[in-house]
């Protein structure tokens, strides 16, 4: 049976009036450059200067609408929707760190949980034709039952993970509810050039081997996860889209990764030896990381069936691709 849809994704966003939130971030600054390069009419949600992200240090914000203001804001939510005729929402704000949220879990339930629910409205009164919502396959949680696949129970136990599955419920309610045409993503760890966040494995090695130092590991190196890389995370977003045009996508979760289970210590491996460093991993930890969970990896079967897509970049190709942009770009890793 042939995908309802098939690449090259997103062709028929030229024209369209996108609003990103979380544009600044890892995979909103890849998306939003490819939107703009594909001909969209896109508008941002800033929260406060953001000089270090991809969209700023690439030109890209330059070619947005930007718009200054907060997830918690509903009203500005609102007018910007209405005001811009907004007909396409990616959102994919979040307060993203799991030991930001196992600390100080109020603010990390506002912004996923209330933010969410804020956009959703916003959309659900702005009568917007397509949302894609960012969930996680964190919101699956602990699962012995691997690999995670969309029809498996949100099982969420920590805060981080909760969060996002609670947002995942209330983003398809929209569609059961409203009719609002809204789906889902769970995607597996993203990597790519960009990434602020030092707490996240692949950003601190590549700012170690730049740097000549040890690589810190904060568990023991044995976790597994299923890394995908960046650009291929932007093209199942607009394969989304694309099902969301045909029909086919409303109140659905979409997982996306490789099917990969990696070892922390074996990527932190594969990064040093692509840069030619010959320094040890600093592992701290005797462990898994306390909230955290020791091995995940995802089924991408339903969206390749619908759309034909899957990871067109090895693990080995993308860490060489982070490692190159962050030798491009030394102020984001700066100490």
């Amino acid at each position: 049976m042939a995908p309802l849809v098939a690449a090259p994704y997103g062709s028929a966003v030229a024209g369209r009036k996108v609003l990103v939130t979380g544009a600044h971030g890892l995979l909103g600054s890849w998306l939003t450059s490819r939107l703009v390069t594909l001909g969209a009419d896109v508008s941002v949600l800033r929260l406060g200067a953001q000089p270090l992200s991809p969209l700023v240090l690439d030109a890209v914000e330059s070619d947005c609408t930007v718009i200054d203001g907060d997830l918690l804001d509903a009203d500005l939510l609102e007018r910007t929707v209405t005001a811009g005729s907004i007909d396409t929402i990616i959102h994919l704000a979040a307060q993203a760190i799991v030991g930001t949220a196992n600390l100080s879990p109020r603010p990390t339930f506002e912004a996923n949980v209330l933010g969410t629910w804020n956009v959703l409205e916003a959309a659900r009164l702005g009568d917007v034709a397509r949302v894609v919502v960012a969930s996680s396959d964190k919101a699956y949680g602990a699962s012995p039952v691997l690999p995670y696949v969309e029809t498996m129970p949100l099982e969420a136990s920590h805060p981080y993970d909760a969060s996002k599955a609670a947002a995942d419920i209330i983003s398809r309610s929209y569609w059961a509810t409203y009719g609002l045409p809204v789906a889902v993503t769970r995607l597996a760890n993203l990597y790519g050039g960009g990434d602020q966040n030092r707490s996240r494995l692949i950003p601190e090695t590549a700012a170690a081997v730049i740097a000549g130092r040890a690589p810190i590991i904060r568990s023991d190196g044995s976790p597994e996860r299923d890394f995908l890389y960046v650009e291929d995370a932007v093209d199942a977003y607009l394969a989304i889209l694309d099902l969301l045009d045909a029909g086919a996508a409303g109140g659905q979760a979409f997982n996306a990764g490789s099917g990969v289970p990696r070892r922390a210590i074996d990527v932190v491996d594969t990064l040093c030896r692509i840069a030619g460093s010959e320094q040890a991993p600093d592992v701290r930890g005797a462990g898994v990381p306390e909230g955290e969970i020791d091995r995940q990896f995802i089924d991408s079967s339903k969206l390749r069936g619908l759309t034909g897509w899957e990871p067109r970049v090895g693990l080995e190709e993308g860490l060489a691709l982070t490692l190159d942009w962050y030798r491009e770009h030394p102020e984001i890793l700066a100490d």
